[in-house]
């Protein structure tokens, strides 16, 4: 008798799961996720310098970690926007990088992206995560890329070098 209860409850979950209300839940816990995992610390503008542009969320930011040997890199755009955020990454693909450190185009996140630690996110709590960051308002704001080891960072953008 249990398996059929929990045959019905596993249909009933996989019925709602499609549900507007399923959707909604999955985009509040995705927010609390990008919340409690202070992902605005680094991507919001102007956070790094303590001046947060909420306005802006998540949106990349001008302040770079400068990592001795390895270059400078900058937050980037998490927001949906397809020319500098995330617009063009499906769910799967920001699942991956945030798991595992690799971009869809093959290239490795920043040593300073704590990605072996998010590598432990739950299946639900990734897909959540991923689906929070497609259901943003797209934000167009343009992130320099990384800066190799010998290079400065490009006008008007900063560097904050990081311990060795």
């Amino acid at each position: 008798m249990r398996q059929i209860g929990w045959i019905a409850f596993a249909a009933a979950s996989g019925l709602m799961s499609g549900s507007p209300a399923f959707a909604q839940e999955q985009v509040r816990t995705g927010e609390y996720l990008v919340t409690i995992m202070d992902c605005g610390g680094c991507h919001t503008p102007g956070a790094l310098a303590g001046k947060p542009d909420m306005e802006r969320p998540l949106a990349g930011s001008g302040i770079g970690f400068q990592i001795p040997g390895l270059g400078i890199f900058y937050p980037p755009n998490l927001t949906p926007d397809p020319a500098t955020g995330l617009g063009k990454w499906s769910e799967a693909d920001i699942i991956k990088a945030v798991r595992t450190g690799i971009r869809p185009d093959g290239r490795q996140l920043a040593p300073i992206m704590p990605y072996h630690s998010y590598s432990r996110l739950t299946d639900a709590d990734a897909q959540a995560l991923a689906g929070y960051l497609k259901s943003m308002k797209p934000v167009q704001n343009k992130i320099p890329g990384p800066a190799g080891p010998t290079e400065k960072p490009p006008a008007p953008y900063l560097a904050v070098v990081m311990p060795h």
